[in-house]
């Protein structure tokens, strides 16, 4: 796991850091996804100011706080299909369930740890947001000041299930991490032959901090 916590690299720790808090305030259709994340940033960062050193010696209890809010902010049943692709029809139940626990616990093992090293001078979400096309689908858009001045775009896609705005998908610096992950999948299926099982043991999924600081196409 230390691997792909390196991988992964520090701006992925954005996006953790960037939804945390979502669920401490209202999911209500009547919030718009803007006001939802502009309000829970705002009290992130304040709640955040100064308790690094106190969570890097209480990483079990980060680790709490990361896993039951990571089920309230984002939608794992939705992400893991769509990461599994035209290979989650032929899946069993029982796999597609199990690659959403191992997705998800990787993201909470990686999270975890980033959380208590990633180094930021401000998050922001922007004034100026594109319209809503669809009532139930939503995109925000904010950004990631670093210390050096250099600041990277982070836009989250959002889908409103059972009245609540989820988390599905989330675009660092132009890399469209859910069609990353899905050509990850892809390409562990074909090299194993298409054994689900094999692919599930060792999800192991990788995006270069070069890669996220260089940028990509959406």
């Amino acid at each position: 796991m230390n691997g792909v916590n390196a991988m992964l690299g520090r701006w992925l720790m954005v996006v953790m850091i960037a939804v945390l808090m979502l669920p401490l305030q209202s999911h209500a259709q009547s919030q718009t996804p803007e006001a939802m994340i502009r309000e829970n940033v705002e009290s992130l960062m304040s709640d955040l100011e100064g308790r690094k050193d106190y969570y890097a010696n209480n990483l079990g209890e980060l680790e709490a706080l990361v896993d039951s809010n990571l089920d309230q902010v984002a939608d794992f049943r939705y992400i893991g299909a769509s990461v599994m692709g035209n290979y989650f029809r032929n899946a069993s139940p029982e796999q597609r369930r199990r690659f959403v626990n191992v997705f998800r616990q990787t993201l909470i093992d990686t999270y975890t740890r980033g959380l208590v090293t990633f180094d930021y001078d401000e998050l922001r979400v922007l004034d100026a947001q594109q319209a809503q096309r669809y009532d139930d689908q939503a995109s925000v858009a904010m950004e990631v000041v670093a210390k050096n001045g250099q600041v990277y775009p982070i836009s989250y896609s959002l889908r409103l299930t059972d009245g609540e705005w989820r988390v599905v998908n989330v675009i660092v610096n132009g890399i469209n991490l859910g069609l990353t992950f899905r050509n990850q999948f892809d390409q562990a299926m074909r090299d194993n032959n298409r054994d689900y099982d094999a692919v599930i043991n060792g999800w192991s999924p990788e995006v270069g901090v070069d890669e996220l600081e260089k940028g990509g196409d959406a």
